[in-house]
């Protein structure tokens, strides 16, 4: 109808946790956002939906058990889905942008029968691809049944951050013409910035999740192993367990690596950036990731890193660029690669140099943002 205004598009992000989506999501929605679609959020508050809010961002409470395999958990996975499913028929949104597996299983079981384009984004591939027990295997042969099914479709795209992601969900069943990698949300490199080392004793610092996927328990034995050696590094750990999770360290474990000489566990801390302004370099010795925010952020902050030589991780720690890779589950090298890096002002200064560079390069808001509001423009 002439002099009526066009309806402006509008993009549902569905998340587990308000958490997650800051941590993960908020760049590319900001982008989104400033690009003229309407943003909306459906995730379970956790008591960060008000930052989310004052975004400009319509949050939608929904319930969403995250991590749980019990018999309970598919009741109310069925409420997650009725209560997605509701939302969708109020907003008839253009596209549906679900962050991580678990969110884009449910997320596509949700918008089965309704014509609204979906984007299944995967944060990585943990648990069910890193561990060798039973349940894993299990789950591992479900999704190789479901995952097909649900994403091989027209109206839908699936998201990878990194390139060994998308070789794994193809043998997984998945069409390659499905799949588009974008390396991960984008760091906000206004935000972290290039600092100066600091003063004292060589600090590394972790910052994550505490799961044994993680590597933590091989960072800790290296750790232990420098100190018996006479090297008084100090180590930082930012981060929680995950009860959730069942690669999760327990509150004991924690308890008596918080009790060591030269371990400092910080807990959760919302100014990451200051973890890095205590800090030399970064330690990630993680089995498996999508895009590991812990060090696109230190490399943000021309920080160098020690990381393994794992999916994810290899992307950001470049070997003899940006820092040290290391086998997986290798304490022995691991703690060689933290030595050698301690070791050298002027290795940490250049890598930390290149990793900035690659940042602003490759992985900043900006250039995520744009190749992300190109494909929402494309798709919707």
């Amino acid at each position: 109808m002439p002099g009526v205004p066009p309806q402006r598009k509008s993009i549902l992000y569905f998340a587990n946790e308000d958490s997650a989506f800051l941590l993960s999501r908020l760049p590319m929605a900001r982008f989104a956002r400033d690009a003229g679609f309407d943003v909306h959020v459906a995730t379970r508050n956790t008591g960060s939906a008000s930052k989310i809010a004052a975004e400009g961002f319509v949050v939608h409470d929904v319930p969403i058990r995250r991590g749980s395999q019990s018999l309970r958990s598919v009741w109310s996975t069925l409420a997650t889905i009725l209560a997605l499913r509701r939302i969708a028929a109020k907003l008839s949104p253009s596209i549906v942008h679900s962050s991580s597996l678990q969110c884009s299983v449910i997320g596509s079981l949700a918008m089965l029968g309704r014509n609204i384009r979906k984007v299944n984004g995967i944060t990585g591939l943990g648990y069910v691809f890193t561990s060798a027990d039973l349940r894993a295997r299990i789950l591992k042969g479900v999704l190789r049944l479901v995952l097909p099914a649900l994403f091989n479709r027209a109206n839908c795209v699936v998201l990878v951050e990194n390139k060994d992601d998308k070789k794994e969900l193809v043998t997984l069943g998945i069409l390659d013409r499905q799949l588009i990698h974008i390396p991960g949300s984008g760091v906000d490199d206004a935000k972290f910035r290039p600092m100066p080392e600091p003063p004292g004793p060589i600090t590394f610092a972790f910052v994550g999740r505490l799961l044994a996927d993680k590597g933590i328990r091989a960072l800790i034995a290296a750790h232990q192993s420098l100190w018996a050696k006479g090297h008084r590094f100090n180590l930082l750990i930012a981060g929680r367990p995950d009860p959730l999770n069942p690669a999760s360290v327990s509150n004991q474990e924690l308890q008596e690596w918080s009790n060591l000489p030269g371990i400092s566990w910080l807990g959760h801390v919302d100014d990451v950036a200051s973890v890095w302004r205590r800090s030399h370099f970064a330690v990630l010795p993680s089995r498996r990731e999508g895009l590991p925010v812990s060090l696109l952020e230190a490399a943000a902050c021309g920080r160098s890193m020690v990381a393994t030589d794992a999916p994810g991780c290899r992307d950001i720690a470049v070997q003899d660029q940006t820092g040290f890779l290391v086998p997986i589950d290798d304490v022995s090298s691991l703690a060689d690669a933290i030595l050698r890096l301690a070791g050298s002002s002027e290795l940490r200064a250049k890598f930390g140099q290149a990793a900035r560079e690659l940042v602003e390069r490759t992985y900043s808001a900006r250039v995520v943002g744009h190749y992300t509001v190109q494909l929402y423009r494309r798709f919707s």
